[in-house]
């Protein structure tokens, strides 16, 4: 196909592809002018909150869940209510640390269950479905000094989280083999007097180079390749990391775990990847909605309204269970089936952002969740000066 007949960027998505370039799936970086990193790992599927922050002392948690309830005795106490699902394990050391910190019955303003308009709000920080076409995290970097116009995505598509007036090139997976550095050098040559593609073909080439020239695949392996990318001095400062496959409406016991460790493993490679940047790092894991109280028929849970959200990293203030405990009985649930919220998830984000980035917390929550009229700054601080 003639090179007219193809625009700029898929002429140079095309080319990427031939040479092996394309990294990581599911990762997005920002870069800003600070030492502070803030990562946001969103949870796709609606993650089932009561089996991963267990309220084992809720009389109704048993009762509700049946063979579906975690034996807090095999997971990590965390206080008098709550215990941390046993595959959690360097998730646990973190909270013993007090680089941890859990928040129960946390909800976007969402509450229709379904999974693709639960995750347009929770990354557009709008009140409503598509009411919002950039993303809360765009919103955010409007706010932050910037030593770069442009933000990294190794993802094959930009979340919607990150889409706006930020400029946000991205760069799919490809499981060829890398290309050689001559003939990457030659197709830099190629492109030296075109101004587009040559400041394109740099972009591509900067995050090859931060990436390490490798594909990712596994939690961990994208764990470590984030690390690399945000440990770098003059490296991104804000990354999105997508978990998919939350969804478990049946055999959830053995698929939750197996999620869990996954996670966990990732955790545990962003902190040891970034090294003393970990002191400086904040890392918020959410979902678009959780799941209901009671089992369903077929060993899983079927879609609900409030979850848990994590807050992890050595600039967290840690060691703590937040929010306000509804409970699971007959007269608290939220339509009669699920876990009510009690804390809004733009609420949370935005003390969270503000707080990372020495940012005011009210300025953020008006600039970064505009509709949300609740989305209010928390009064608790959340993270260490």
């Amino acid at each position: 196909m003639a090179l007219h007949h193809l625009s700029r960027r898929r002429f140079l998505q095309s080319t990427a592809a031939a040479t092996g370039l394309m990294v990581a799936p599911r990762l997005l970086l920002a870069r800003a002018a600070t030492e502070r990193r803030f990562v946001f790992v969103i949870q796709r599927g609606a993650a089932d909150g009561l089996n991963i922050v267990i309220p084992y002392a809720d009389p109704a948690y048993a009762r509700l869940r049946g063979a579906l309830a975690i034996d807090p005795s095999q997971g990590t106490a965390l206080d008098g209510l709550f215990a941390l699902h046993p595959a959690l394990v360097e998730t646990a050391r973190l909270y013993a640390s007090k680089q941890a910190l859990f928040v129960q019955a946390v909800a976007s303003p969402y509450r229709d269950r379904s999974h693709f308009d639960g995750q347009n709000v929770l990354e557009t920080g709008g009140a409503a479905p598509y009411e919002m076409k950039d993303g809360w995290l765009n919103r955010l970097l409007t706010l932050l000094p910037r030593d770069s116009s442009e933000a990294i995505a190794v993802t094959p598509t930009v979340p919607q989280a990150l889409r706006g007036h930020a400029e946000v090139s991205s760069y799919a997976p490809s499981a060829l083999r890398q290309a050689p550095d001559d003939l990457l050098e030659r197709v830099q040559q190629l492109y030296a007097q075109d101004a587009q593609l040559h400041a394109m073909w740099a972009a591509a080439m900067e995050a090859r180079r931060m990436a390490g020239g490798t594909a990712r695949q596994n939690p961990a392996e994208l764990g470590q390749l984030a690390a690399r990318c945000l440990a770098q001095p003059a490296g991104p400062r804000i990354a999105m990391l997508e978990t998919s496959g939350w969804d478990t409406h049946s055999a959830q016991n053995p698929r939750l775990a197996n999620q869990l460790k996954s996670l966990d493993a990732l955790i545990a490679a962003l902190r040891d990847g970034l090294g003393e940047a970990w002191n400086h790092t904040t890392v918020l894991v959410a979902t678009e909605f959780g799941r209901t109280a009671a089992a369903n028929g077929t060993g899983g849970t079927d879609h609900g309204t409030a979850s848990v959200a994590m807050l992890l990293g050595g600039a967290v203030q840690g060691g703590r269970v937040l929010g306000d405990w509804p409970g699971l009985g007959a007269g608290a649930l939220h339509e009669g089936r699920d876990l009510r919220p009690t804390l809004g998830l733009d609420s949370l984000m935005a003390t969270v952002a503000g707080e990372c980035f020495g940012l005011d917390p009210q300025r953020v929550a008006r600039t970064v969740f505009p509709q949300v009229a609740t989305a209010r700054p928390l009064t608790q601080t959340l993270l260490r000066g």
